[in-house]
Parts: C-alpha cells; structure tokens; sequence
C-alpha cells in the first residue's frame, strides 16, 4: 500500500524538469548509489519550498549527481543562487553536466572538497543564507548544524535529509551504527535547541524543516 501511494503522490505532482530525468537515469547509469537520489516527490517540494519562501541564497551539503541542486536552483529569481558543496571529485562532470542541461550554471557554483573545510571558509568569508540543505555525511550532521548555524539569517531554514535513517532512530534499543548514533542524537538537539522551531516529516527517508527563530 505504501508504495502505491507514492505512486500516486509521484503521479500526480509536478512532472520534473527534462534535466532532472536525465539526471536521474545517468545517476542509475554511472553510480552504484541511486537510491540517494532526493527523487521526483520530494525535489518538487523542495522546489516549492524555495518559492514560498523566498529565499535566494541556499548553501546544500552533499550534492551527489546534483538532482537536488537543480531542483533548489530553479526555483531562484535571477538575483538567487546556490552554493553546492560535493566530497567525490569522480561525480564532477556528471554534476556539472546536469546543471548545463537544466540551464543553470549561472545561477549555481559547485564546491569540490571536505564540507567541514568548505563552510569554515564561508564562514571567514561573511556569507549569509536563507537556507541550508543537509544531506551529506550522516556522522557529521551535528556538526554541520553547528557549523551553518551563524551562517543562516533569523527566519531562514535548514532543512536536514535522512533523519529518520530507514526507522533505525525509532528502534530500542538504538542500534549503535555511528550513522543512526549521530543521526539520533542530531534530532535530540534539534528538538531541545530553544534557538528554533522545526517538525520532522516522513518524506521517503524523513525531511527536518527547521527554522532559526
């Protein structure tokens, strides 16, 4: 039943941008890790999520084949623009390859190396974002909140993928993997963090909306 209602959902939502398909059978095509794909259901509320917003700077952690990119990106006005950061250099030209086809290489810069590294630098830099997309390594994400935390503007959104790690933080006893460790005790300070408010929803692997008060 689960699966046909996301069908369902999939079916009747917004159909994806041409390049977003390409994207996606190239990610099957040239990865072993499709499945880390954001997928057509929750790109399109990510992408509505923008506009509702209004957000037009937005820093991602963790791009991969750079669906999800595409999809915050298209959302920006001309002014807006994304910054994308990505660990694997061997995904480089299927990223930017894909950014080319949806039209957007204005409107995003592709950031190769450690996260951590990369946000210290902004950081120094003085950049400012209205929202911060986290779906990078799991065992960092409490981590990288501290990190993106200053660099949000009051009012602006982190949004944190995976964080329900296919049930694993629902299980008791907790199972002591260091990814469903630092994913669970990430949604413990989230929660308890007086600094903003947020909800949990169960979109494929669970999607943290979480707003800086």
């Amino acid at each position: 039943m689960e699966e046909e209602i996301y069908k369902y959902i999939k079916e009747h939502s917004s159909f994806p941008h041409e390049a977003l398909r390409w994207v996606e059978k190239q990610t099957h095509i040239r990865t072993n890790h499709a499945r880390m794909l954001s997928g057509t259901v929750q790109g399109e509320f990510m992408r509505l999520l923008v506009q509702v917003s209004g957000a037009s700077r937005i820093l991602e952690l963790g791009t991969f084949t750079g669906y999800s990119a595409i999809c915050l990106a298209s959302a920006l006005g001309e002014d807006g623009h994304l910054d994308t950061l990505e660990v694997n250099d061997e995904l480089e030209d299927l990223i930017t390859e894909g950014f080319e086809k949806a039209g957007l290489t204005d409107r995003i810069t592709l950031h190769i190396g450690d996260c951590k590294e990369t946000i210290r630098r902004f950081s120094q830099e003085g950049k400012e974002y209205d929202l911060v997309y986290m779906d990078a390594n799991k065992r960092e994400y409490c981590e990288y909140y501290d990190l993106v935390f200053n660099l949000v503007r009051p009012g602006g959104l982190i949004l944190a993928d995976n964080v329900l790690w296919d049930g694993k933080v629902c299980q008791n006893p907790l199972p002591q993997d260091k990814q469903t460790i630092s994913i669970a005790r990430f949604n413990d300070i989230v929660k308890e963090d007086p600094r903003v408010e947020n909800v949990i929803l169960p979109l494929r692997d669970g999607l943290s909306i979480i707003r800086r008060i």
